[in-house]
């Protein structure tokens, strides 16, 4: 195979810096890092699932330090309205008629907190900016940014008062994150950093350089020129099949699968690990990059059994054994 091209190394290497930045802040969560940049890369979105106080805000704020967009938090509770997202027409009595104030939604990196918490219609106003890149008020239509990306945040542990996530938004997230506690190591690492930005009386300090906008869409581009070779997306097409007719492949997943992914899942399973290669240095995908990437983005569009959700088994058990059961080239 051959090198990436200057251009693209370029490129690379102010991802490069964007992780070393990223590691540097968010301590002990690599994987999350560089799930993140996968989705900037792959024009996804992702659902970050863990106990509170992992840094999951900090994450997705240090990633707006990054790059040169703006960022916005919103907090997802029971009372919102869809209003709350998109924004509302406002009645200016001195022009005699509505103007549209935007909402929250209009901007480049969206951080949903807790958006199991969210009711039915915000969850839906949110699935459309996500698939749609647009917000729908009355009548009309309006475009979000080009660089537009959710991270939503749900936690495992509290329940009451939550609003499961339908099959259909799920779907909308490229990737599904499971983040945990860091080692006592990484820890003292943490407290140390704390102190550092408490004597410095600020949370987060700047990058070196910021990524501007078209160094991101630039990415992408080259993402997207990174060869693919047949046997893997045959392989690719396998994964998500063996969750269509599983008895094909395994007794096991046969009776733990009720549902299957969709087509969408082989679209972010090869967009996914285009990224993957493309932040390795590399110009082609090797199966080790779909084996990667596939549990993150399995295990939200696996809908099991109650049979196996009743002896425990989980999504990712099952993604687990679909890796064992279909063959790699």
């Amino acid at each position: 195979m051959q090198n990436l091209a200057p251009r693209a190394t370029t490129a690379l290497a102010a991802f490069d810096g964007l992780r070393s930045y990223l590691n540097e802040q968010i301590l002990g969560q690599e994987n999350l890092v560089e799930r993140l940049l996968l989705a900037l890369l792959a024009d996804g979105h992702l659902l970050v699932e863990g106990p509170p106080g992992l840094a999951k805000t900090r994450a997705i704020k240090a990633l707006a330090h990054g790059i040169e967009g703006d960022f916005q938090r919103i907090q997802f509770t029971p009372d919102m309205l869809p209003a709350d997202l998109t924004g509302s027409d406002i009645y200016r009595p001195e022009a005699g008629g509505f103007h549209f104030q935007r909402g929250p939604l209009f901007h480049n990196l969206i951080l949903a907190d807790e958006i199991n918490r969210a009711p039915a219609k915000v969850q839906s106003a949110l699935l459309e900016a996500m698939a749609e890149h647009q917000i729908s008020v009355g009548a009309a239509t309006y475009p979000l940014p080009r660089l537009f990306l959710v991270m939503a945040t749900q936690n495992p542990i509290e329940h009451e008062g939550t609003y499961p996530l339908p099959e259909a938004q799920l779907d909308r997230f490229m990737l599904h994150v499971l983040v945990d506690y860091p080692d006592r190591a990484t820890t003292l690492r943490i407290m140390q950093l704390s102190r550092q930005e408490a004597r410095d009386a600020r949370e987060l300090p700047p990058p070196d350089c910021r990524l501007t906008q078209d160094q991101v869409f630039d990415a992408r581009r080259e993402v997207l020129e990174i060869t693919l070779a047949d046997s893997v997306a045959e392989y690719i097409a396998a994964l998500v099949e063996a969750t269509h007719i599983p008895e094909k492949y395994s007794a096991k997943l046969a009776e733990w699968l009720r549902w299957g992914a969709s087509p969408r899942a082989a679209i972010a399973m090869e967009r996914g690990a285009r990224a993957l290669a493309w932040l390795d240095g590399r110009d082609y995908v090797n199966p080790e990059d779909v084996q990667t990437i596939a549990p993150d983005v399995l295990r939200h569009r696996l809908l099991l059994d109650y049979t196996a959700q009743a002896h425990g088994i989980s999504a990712q058990d099952c993604v687990s054994e679909l890796l064992r059961q279909v063959p790699a080239p």
